[in-house]
């Protein structure tokens, strides 16, 4: 399932946030419906927060520019000084996604609020008796 997720998110297929969202919800809601008579809550929960996590990655490599990243950060509700000190990093894409700043100013919310599909939360719609 990972994998089919990593080449679903991966930084470099060039698709648009569209096009990745509709996809992570064919893929999500279509594993789902076959698995939904399983006790998968609780895994579920944790490929949640590694799927946030991938997609907060992707989302840091498509601001490229200092400039970019420190003015979406503002955007988000950083402060500047934070924003500033975040967007400097050297640190790899992957580590940038865990960073406790961008984890604040893409939260979960917002995620959802963009139109991405989680596991957990379609397994809570097409399952609510577990």
């Amino acid at each position: 399932m990972k994998e089919t997720i990593r080449s679903l998110t991966s930084r470099s297929n060039g698709w648009s946030n569209e096009k990745r969202k509709g996809k992570l919800k064919q893929y999500v809601t279509g594993w789902l419906n076959y698995f939904k008579l399983a006790d998968v809550k609780r895994p579920l929960t944790e490929i949640d927060s590694w799927l946030r996590r991938r997609l907060r990655m992707v989302i840091w490599k498509q601001w490229k520019r200092v400039r970019t990243r420190i003015r979406n950060l503002k955007k988000l509700g950083i402060e500047e000084a934070r924003a500033v000190k975040t967007a400097l990093t050297r640190k790899g894409y992957w580590r940038m996604a865990n960073c406790r700043t961008f984890d604040t100013a893409i939260s979960t919310n917002r995620l959802c609020r963009a139109g991405y599909t989680f596991f957990s939360d379609y397994y809570r719609q097409c399952c609510p008796c577990q």
